[in-house]
């Protein structure tokens, strides 16, 4: 081997290394000068929700350019942990303060409901609010079974009492706001049942005073059931319905029926002579 070609080898080695080496550390001023250093952030560890609770588990440190860090951008997780997601953040965004909240005075129900509006709730169960699948933000129309003259069959009448109706909470759970369950230190998060939001057994809806005052009419007095049937959020149109009696159910038997019930009413009169 030729002693003089293998050290000139590792000589031009050692100057491309050293040309590689400062080429990189001149870059690395040059970003570092241009971004400044490298300073931690809390990002997000996994795509969150709109309200979701933020704990250890959806969110991560890592560190970023100075100069790339997002304004109000946390340093600590502890800083985040309990507060709740304003907006949807996507997995390796930066946890900024404008978008989370603690909760608070102004987080309650009262703060969702509409000028001029006012939210009543009602209970339900499986069979009268779609097997529990109504969830705040959605909307439902409201339908009664009306029992006007004493239990007589063919004078009762399922009516559409009001369409288009926003459902503002279910049970704790409210739209477009902080649950009122579940807040509370990160090590005990993990030992909750937040399913708790599934078992409602109320559903309060935002109606105008005088649709208050028809819907306590049907609660007290006037109905023998409510029931709620959910629409699409997208369709507002308000059908003009004049309800279904037992005559309606039974279309081409309906002479049948009131031939029958005509007969009865007979049959009682004569008896109260």
């Amino acid at each position: 081997m030729n002693s003089r070609a293998f050290t000139l080898s590792l000589v031009i080695a050692a100057m491309a290394m050293f040309m590689t080496y400062s080429y990189i550390e001149g870059e690395k001023s040059s970003i570092l000068e241009k971004y400044g250093q490298d300073t931690p952030v809390v990002v997000a560890a996994t795509d969150i929700n709109e309200l979701d609770l933020i704990d250890d588990r959806k969110v991560q440190i890592i560190t970023v350019p100075r100069n790339l860090v997002a304004p109000g951008a946390f340093d600590n997780k502890a800083d985040v942990f309990n507060t709740y997601a304003l907006v949807p953040i996507k997995a390796g965004e930066q946890i900024t303060a404008p978008r989370v909240t603690f909760p608070g005075a102004r987080t309650g129900l009262s703060q969702q409901i509409s000028i001029g509006k006012r939210a009543l709730s009602i209970q339900v169960d499986q069979s009268s609010a779609v097997s529990k699948l109504i969830r705040p933000g959605d909307r439902v129309d409201v339908i009664a079974l009306i029992n006007y003259a004493g239990g007589k069959m063919e004078q009762m009448k399922v009516k559409t009492v009001l369409q288009d109706v926003p459902v503002l909470a279910t049970g704790l759970k409210v739209t477009n706001n902080l649950p009122l369950v579940g807040n509370k230190v990160d090590n005990e998060i993990k030992k909750m049942n937040l399913n708790i939001y599934e078992n409602f057994n109320t559903v309060t809806l935002e109606l105008s005073p005088y649709e208050v005052e028809k819907m306590l009419f049907l609660v007290k007095a006037g109905s023998t059931g409510i029931s709620l049937s959910l629409r699409n959020n997208d369709d507002h149109k308000k059908e003009l319905l004049s309800g279904a009696k037992i005559f309606d159910v039974l279309d081409q038997d309906a002479a049948d029926a009131k031939a029958y019930f005509q007969e009865q009413a007979q049959k009682t009169q004569k008896q109260g002579r």
